[in-house]
This record gives C-alpha cells, structure tokens and sequence, in this order.
C-alpha cells in the first residue's frame, strides 16, 4: 500500500506512521515552575541527538506545562522508565490541573538533583539533568501555526544506578528499558533480546 500524508487516506483504523518509526524512547521529563511546581511527564517523541556536547530533545503537541515550566526555570531532567516502573510512567500522563505534583499522584519518591532545581524520579535507574537551550516551534509544510514544539536541553549531569554498572559500562539490558510504539503498543529491552555488531571500520 502506498498514501500520501497530505490526505492520510490510508484506509485503515488507525494511523500506522507511529508504528512504523518504533520503538522510540520515552523522554520521562521532570520540570519545575518559576513558583517551585513539579511537572513529571512522559513524551514518546523523544532521543539524544548529540553525545558531544551531549543533548536530548523531546517533541510536545502542545505547550504543556513541562514546556512551559521548562521555559521559565531553564532546567529539565529526563529520568530513565522501565518495565517495573511502566505503570507509574503511564500514571504521569493523566491529565492533572496545572500545578498538581504527578509524583505524588503516581505513589513516586522525588531524590535531589546535583546541578539542576527539578527532582528526578527516585526510582529511576538513570537520569539526565539537563539545562535547556532553546524550543523550536514545529512549523508545517503549509506555513500553519504549529502544532508541535521541540524543546532541546544540553545535559550537565548523568545519574547511574551503581548496581548496574559492569564490568565499567551500564548493562542497559539489566534495566529493561521500555520504548513507545504505535497504538497502545510498548516494547521492553531485555538480556535475551540483545545482540552486538562491530562496524566495518572495527573488523
């Protein structure tokens, strides 16, 4: 089958395209207001995009309250969701009213940051402490407002989790990190799911 996005004619129940580019990592950000409020939410569009100097970005349909916390105080954190906390992640997605600690409302204990004002998820086996550099506006093809905003922030501070670190390098697997794919779908990295490559260039 072939559509064009223009029209999104494709004639089936549900719109494949966040099915196709999967899995995608879950940016689980926590901001905080100029008034000291905590925001903790989940954002699928989400990735590092640079590891030199390393930076994340996440994409927001809307200016939410972690966009426009983020916006005033200059801070984020990404905290790291995996399996065994699947259940608070999608518990931070509820929509509270501004202001209401989604912390608190998904029974999650918030540990001080070093470098950065907002909490990171205790829980959390890792999390990057992030200062923000700018948001850039998702504007389309037909010059119309944008829907989307992408906020990009310049990492400052990594915590890791001591209990999985091996042999010097983070057993990501051990984590089991979990990743958005389409629909209601979510995919889970494990130890058994794991392989290696070496590049050409390594050979």
């Amino acid at each position: 089958m072939f559509y064009e996005t223009a029209t999104n004619d494709h004639g089936l129940p549900h719109d494949p395209f966040k099915a196709i580019v999967t899995p995608r990592p879950i940016g689980w950000i926590t901001s905080m207001s100029a008034k000291g409020e905590i925001n903790l939410s989940p954002y699928s569009f989400f990735n590092a995009v640079s590891d030199n100097p390393h930076m994340v970005a996440f994409s927001s349909d809307g200016r939410k309250d972690a966009v426009t916390f983020i916006e005033e105080t200059g801070e984020f954190v990404c905290n790291l969701a995996t399996f065994d906390l699947r259940d608070e992640m999608n518990a931070t997605s509820a929509l509270l009213p501004r202001g209401e600690n989604e912390m608190v409302h998904a029974n999650l204990e918030a540990a001080p940051s070093r470098l950065v004002k907002p909490p990171r998820v205790a829980e959390a086996p890792a999390a990057l402490e992030c200062k923000w550099l700018q948001t850039v506006p998702l504007r389309p093809l037909d010059g119309s407002d944008p829907r989307y905003f992408l906020v990009i922030g310049q990492v400052v501070g990594v915590y890791i989790d001591d209990r999985f670190l091996v042999d010097g390098m983070l057993d990501t697997a051990a984590i089991k990190p979990i990743a958005r794919a389409g629909y209601r779908d979510y995919f889970v990295l494990t130890p058994e799911t794991r392989f290696s490559l070496r590049r050409p260039s390594e050979k």
